[in-house]
């Protein structure tokens, strides 16, 4: 066994800080109680976060560094025009521009305290659970940023105006007051929304819509709607499972819970802006009830990406526990409002 390497008695429990390297002990960074906590729970509030996060990937992401802000750029339209023969080309066709700036908020954190007696005596891995709360609660904040930023986007003027433009903004498409959950007024929509965007010559690639919950189980059920072909097989759904509805008019479907979603109560329907934002989110969704839009609808600045902090030794010490951390500092803005559509039960 020449490869073997004897741990020192005792070290899988120890302070990492308190046993030497020439021991065999890695002084927590390869090795040891705290150091494989860190890594697990590091590993399991990414994947709760991956998974939960519904809008990543689905808008243009960038990463920021060393700065606040990120701009980014758009082009109109450009003339074709007939050549004089003899007359100097000089590139005076050159596309309309304008800029949209991006601002980082501040730092989104969640964070528990886990006492060491509470996980001693807890008949379930509480550093487990407690990392998939912290990696969904970052997954929903980022959710509901993007999905309020792609209907603001919808409402929209193109932010390029100079001829041969103005290029086309976002559109709205009123399904009905109380059609929300209406799976023929929603399936309608879709083919609209597919219309609409090739109208606008935006690429089919990258198209997506989101509804709540409610509206996609409302597509797979009723029959009315001809979305599963119930004849032929099932590729495109299965009423077992109440999965596989993929697509409409070559639109990908996807649902969640943090759209900006016939939002009522004592704000009347409008969300408010928040300490913290340096992007508008705020908005009127009271009759706001799915988006469908292209991924240059919108965009995100990453400054720090989802990410986990733990304290040291000392702290563990003084509080006989540990303070974890998850931490996202992110921006969302409007990009090309031509890409976004905003589904309203109007």
């Amino acid at each position: 066994m020449a490869d073997a390497t004897i741990t020192p008695i005792g070290s899988l429990n120890s302070n990492p800080a308190s046993i030497a390297k020439s021991t065999g002990y890695d002084r927590g960074l390869d090795t040891g109680k705290y150091a494989t906590y860190l890594k697990l729970f590091s590993g399991e509030m990414f994947k709760a976060y991956e998974s939960a996060c519904i809008a990543k990937g689905t808008v243009q992401n960038r990463t920021l560094r060393n700065g606040k802000s990120m701009q980014f750029i758009f082009t109109g339209r450009m003339d074709a025009s007939y050549h004089t023969p003899g007359t100097p080309i000089l590139g005076s066709g050159d596309p309309p521009v304008a800029e949209k700036t991006i601002i980082m908020d501040d730092l989104l954190i969640s964070s528990a305290f886990i006492y060491d007696l509470d996980e001693t005596l807890a008949h379930y891995s509480l550093r487990s659970e407690i990392s998939k709360k912290i990696g969904h609660a970052l997954a929903e904040a980022y959710d509901k940023k993007v999905f309020r930023t792609i209907a603001l986007a919808a409402r929209e003027a193109h932010p390029v105006t100079a001829a041969p433009g103005p290029e086309p903004g976002g559109s709205i498409i009123n399904i009905g007051a109380n059609n929300q959950y209406n799976a023929q007024s929603l399936v309608d929509a879709f083919f609209e929304a597919a219309s609409i965007l090739d109208e606008k010559n935006i690429p089919r690639d990258g198209r997506t819509a989101v509804l709540s919950p409610r509206q996609y189980y409302a597509l797979v059920s009723q029959v009315d709607s001809n979305i599963l072909n119930r004849d032929f097989g099932n590729s495109q759904g299965n009423l077992n499972s109440g999965d596989g509805l993929y697509e409409i008019a070559g639109i990908s479907i996807k649902r969640s819970n943090n759209l900006p979603f016939m939002v009522t109560g004592s704000n009347s329907g409008s969300v408010a802006r928040v300490d913290g934002e340096n992007n508008d989110y705020s908005g009127d969704f009271r009759t706001s009830c799915g988006l469908i839009y292209m991924k240059d609808a919108a965009a995100v600045v990453e400054g720090i990406g989802p990410s986990v902090q733990t304290t040291g030794a000392d702290v563990k010490t003084m509080y006989q526990g540990d303070i974890i951390v998850g931490r996202l500092a992110m921006g969302a803005g409007t990009l090309n409002p031509a890409c976004a559509i905003e589904l309203r039960a109007a």
